[in-house]
C-alpha cells in the first residue's frame, strides 16, 4: 500500500492509499488487491472496491467490483479480509460499464456476496 497520506493512528485514509492494498480470503490467502474505489456521489459512501487479481506483470489481470461491506480492514495484516473466494469472483454477476446505473445488477451483486446494500447500510468495519 502506498504510504503518502496513511496515518496508522487515524480512522480515515486517502483513497490513494487504499489502491494497491492486499485482499486476503479464506485461510489468509492473498486473493488480489484493491485497484480503485467506487463512491456513491449522493451519499459519499464507498459502494464498491474494484479488486484486481490474476495476470502476470500487470497483463491479463481481471477487475471485479465487490461490495465495500464485504471487506474488513485487518490492522495486523495491513490489508483487507473477506470471505469471498477467487471462484466466487469469477462467478459473480456479469459486470459492464452500464452496471453502475443498474440497481438490479447492484441488488443481485449484494445478494450474491451476502452483503447489505450500501444505499441501506454502512459497511467496511475495522478490527
Amino acid at each position: 500500500m502506498a504510504r503518502s497520506t496513511a496515518h496508522p493512528d487515524h480512522q480515515c485514509i486517502s483513497s490513494e492509499d487504499i489502491q494497491g492494498t492486499e485482499v486476503y480470503g479464506a485461510g489468509g490467502k492473498n486473493i488480489g488487491e484493491i485497484d480503485h474505489l467506487i463512491i456513491d456521489k449522493m451519499s459519499g459512501r464507498v459502494a464498491y472496491a474494484v479488486m484486481s487479481f490474476g495476470g502476470f506483470v500487470g497483463l491479463g489481470h481481471s477487475h471485479y467490483p465487490i461490495p465495500w461491506g464485504a471487506l474488513t480492514y485487518d490492522t495486523s495484516l495491513g490489508g483487507f479480509r473477506t470471505d469471498i473466494t477467487e471462484q466466487q469472483l469469477r462467478d459473480a454477476p456479469e459486470f459492464s460499464d452500464d452496471s453502475w446505473q443498474d440497481r438490479d445488477w447492484e441488488t443481485r451483486t449484494h445478494q450474491y456476496y451476502g452483503t447489505p446494500s450500501y444505499w441501506e447500510s454502512r459497511g467496511g468495519l475495522i478490527r
